[in-house]
């Protein structure tokens, strides 16, 4: 067949991204300790690799795989879980499956297009992950964190107006907070029953998402001595927390970012500034720092 020199370039680049994600599968299938999602990510990596010998067998050369982004979904997945990784490479399968639809003449390339199809199913139905199954009990704490404690630090700011004070007020109120929404958390999960889930996990899920959230958020006060610098830095650290949770969570869950995100910053800016007028109120009317 005459090719011309465009297609092969075209052809050289699908190769490189098959055999990139030939080695990247294996790789994570190494790391997997669920036998059928082993199992699976091994048989796409064989198909990988397949479909870059009949690649090859257009292109005639050989073509290294891309380690960058091979460590790039490697680390992601040690950090994040497997179906963070995947999720995000289940982007990658859609454009390599659009890519070969091109070569119209080519029936060993539109059969590789079906393939790429099949592995998006199969990289779904992959997902089975304890990180996701308990995702409900991390959004619990996040959320009650993010939403009760930026309003409590904002109303601690104004009423006590000392840093040091702000920081250890907002540290046993946190405290405190955390262990009560980890019991509620024990409670309901075990009177429910919810979807096989432990309560004791569910908990602790809860409970560490309340407490990671709480020394993001108090530690502006501890390190800064003007409190509403120190308040200002704050709610920047609570968008940021807002934005990589969510963006992880719409990954994983395959939802909106945009809605979630806007959804969650709204509410908990609602009521800090809300807790923010009630402190000056309380101040300006007890008297107290006067």
């Amino acid at each position: 067949m005459n090719i011309n020199k465009e297609t092969i370039e075209q052809i050289i680049r699908c190769q490189r991204n098959e055999i990139t994600e030939s080695v990247l599968y294996a790789r994570l299938a190494s790391i997997e300790k669920d036998e059928n999602n082993r199992q699976v990510l091994q048989k796409i990596a064989g198909e990988e690799r397949g479909h870059y010998e009949i690649l090859k067998s257009y292109s005639g050369k050989e073509v290294l795989p891309n380690r960058r982004r091979i460590w790039f979904y490697y680390l992601l997945a040690r950090l994040f879980g497997l179906t963070f990784a995947i999720k995000l490479m289940e982007s990658g399968e859609e454009e390599a499956s659009i890519s070969y639809k091109r070569f119209i003449e080519m029936p060993d390339l539109q059969h590789i297009a079906h393939d790429e199809e099949e592995h998006e199913r199969q990289l779904i139905s992959l997902i089975n992950e304890e990180r996701l199954a308990y995702m409900g009990s991390v959004v619990l704490g996040l959320n009650d964190a993010l939403v009760e404690f930026t309003g409590a630090l904002a109303g601690f700011t104004l009423a006590l107006d000392d840093h040091r004070l702000i920081a250890l007020t907002g540290s046993i109120t946190g405290i405190a907070a955390a262990l009560s929404m980890a019991s509620s958390e024990y409670l309901s999960t075990k009177s429910e029953k919810t979807d096989g889930k432990h309560p004791v996990k569910a908990a602790l899920y809860t409970g560490v998402a309340y407490l990671i959230t709480v020394v993001a958020l108090v530690a502006p006060f501890v390190l800064i001595t003007n409190p509403l610098i120190a308040l200002g830095v704050m709610l920047a650290m609570a968008i940021l927390i807002i934005a990589l949770f969510n963006y992880y969570y719409t990954v994983a869950r395959d939802e909106s970012f945009r809605r979630r995100f806007t959804e969650m910053a709204v509410l908990s800016f609602s009521v800090a500034a809300l807790s923010f007028v009630i402190g000056y109120l309380l101040k300006l009317f007890t008297g107290i720092n006067e």
